[in-house]
């Protein structure tokens, strides 16, 4: 943990103030229009009690953070089927509700109860639903590759006091990136975790990282996202090869909506603007 205080220190130094760039607001995404093209971000119940954000990236697979699918307290992982993805949610309706029966972990991640999450580089899992989302309003993300430090950046995503609705920050930056791990100006909080961040390319929102962490350098909040580049790729393999999978062992059942708590860019789609 000193080593990452000091690399963030560092890197805000580096960076500069914020000044003109400083990062859009969050707008939460009340209506459908708002909302139109983002339908693929969803929040993701677990365990009975928290829920985390995670984005479809296929038809079947939705990346969100490896330390999501931990418990905090015990450290354990909570059971496939304590898992729920609602797409889209917002309202109190999502615009699917699936399962997950395989869940991957990167390899090198490490959780440990009492520190939360060790590796940022390495916070990434892919879970794979029960059912495939075929909902032409439900259109998955592509990934792209890791963004240069300076570039303009967005995130959707859910927190503990936005949980019924999802938020869109139009515009943050890339801080710094080293070691795989990526800092953000964007603006997370708990239940950001896993949540996409994108970047505009050829119109489209891509995924460049996936939130992990919030922290403070010199009482200025940042993000901590991870690079997808090669962390995501070896993730496929191993869900190809059935290396490292955890598989859902009861059998299937239509997913249950707990309530916890009181695609391309066209028009009025997904898109981020300059403040």
């Amino acid at each position: 943990m000193k080593y990452l205080v000091a690399f963030l220190l560092a890197a805000f130094l580096l960076a500069g103030p914020l000044g003109a760039s400083d990062p859009s607001p969050l707008r939460t995404l009340m209506t459908g229009d708002d909302s139109k093209g983002w339908e693929a971000v969803g929040r993701l119940n677990i365990g009975g009690g928290s829920f985390c954000t995670g984005s479809l990236i296929d038809e079947n697979l939705v990346l969100t953070a490896a330390h999501c699918l931990y418990d905090r307290d015990s450290g354990e992982r909570f059971k496939l089927s304590e898992i729920e993805f609602l797409a889209g949610w917002r309202g109190g309706r999502a615009s699917a509700y699936r399962g997950v029966r395989r869940a991957v972990v990167h390899p090198d991640f490490e959780f440990t109860p009492s520190r939360g999450p060790t590796r940022v580089a390495n916070d990434l899992a892919l879970l794979e639903l029960d059912t495939p989302i075929r909902n032409m309003s439900v259109k998955p993300f592509k990934t792209f590759s890791r963004p240069r430090k300076g570039a303009e950046v967005g995130v959707v995503s859910y927190a503990h006091d936005r949980m019924e609705s999802p938020s869109l920050q139009e515009t943050c930056k890339v801080l710094a990136r080293q070691s795989g791990t990526l800092v953000l100006s964007c603006t997370v909080d708990f239940g950001s975790s896993g949540a996409p961040v994108f970047i505009i390319e050829g119109g489209e929102p891509r995924i460049v990282s996936v939130i992990s962490a919030k922290a403070m350098v010199r009482d200025i909040p940042v993000s901590l996202g991870t690079d997808l580049e090669t962390p995501l790729a070896e993730m496929y393999e191993m869900l190809a090869t059935d290396n490292g999978v955890f598989t859902r062992v009861e059998t299937v059942r239509p997913p249950t909506v707990r309530q916890f708590g009181s695609g391309a860019a066209g028009p009025g789609g997904a898109k981020f603007v300059r403040p």
